[in-house]
């Protein structure tokens, strides 16, 4: 579980705003060219691509729940309701990830 926590923390930190820089401050500002359509749909159809967004998706929302479950047991004393608060998280997790996965492989 640690492994998805860190990993997700790499993620969110490294990839995630260089994505957010790129596609919402540079590309919309015109300071980079944006891309057509057909080579960003191109591009989403390769298969590593997919899996790679899928795989930032996944890091990023196990390393949210992680950090979720323990700011409601640690920060706010209710670990009285470990079990139910890990199941939430982690499925939230899990049902967003599916989400992503159904987004990238099935309606493209």
């Amino acid at each position: 579980m640690w492994l998805l926590f860190s990993g997700g923390g790499m993620v969110a930190a490294l990839v995630l705003p260089a994505l957010l820089i790129l596609l919402g401050v540079v590309v919309p500002l015109g300071l980079l060219g944006a891309p057509d359509h057909a080579h960003l749909l191109a591009v989403l159809r390769f298969p590593l691509t997919r899996l790679t967004l899928l795989a930032v998706c996944f890091l990023c929302l196990v390393h949210a729940a992680h950090r979720f479950r323990y700011t409601l047991q640690d920060g706010l004393k209710l670990t009285r309701f470990d079990g139910a608060i890990a199941t939430v998280c982690y499925s939230a997790a899990l049902l967003g990830s599916a989400a992503a996965a159904y987004l990238l492989f099935v309606s493209l």
